[in-house]
């Protein structure tokens, strides 16, 4: 059964991508990605084991297909995982959920 999205809602997506058979220095095949991702236009947070982006479901897979396969034209072989979190209704919620929980809490917490 395919449930069709409805307009305007968006989807939060946290992925990583590992490439292997490249050596124990990472950041510059990273930076790579990470470039993909901030000329997206999407909202995105990079954290220090994965990124997270927010947009429109099509846009954001395109983006992180886009990232996985610069990554295995870098790379012999690649592990990508990618969680995506869509509720419907929803958006600015790459932000929401952090003041969420510190609305609970009543305290500012660290994050990214």
């Amino acid at each position: 059964m395919k449930m069709k999205q409805k307009k305007g809602n968006t989807v939060l997506a946290g992925f990583s991508i590992a490439p292997f058979g490249v050596g124990d220095k990472l950041s510059k095949y990273i930076a790579g990605v990470l470039n993909i991702v901030d000329r997206s236009g999407l909202e995105y947070r990079l954290g220090s084991m994965q990124t997270c982006v927010e947009g429109d479901f099509e846009r954001v897979i395109k983006v992180i297909t886009a990232c996985h396969k610069y990554m295995i034209r870098q790379a012999p072989r690649v592990l990508t995982h990618i969680t995506i979190d869509d509720r419907h209704g929803r958006t600015g919620r790459i932000t929401g959920k952090i003041k969420d929980v510190e609305r609970v809490l009543g305290r500012k917490l660290r994050h990214i």
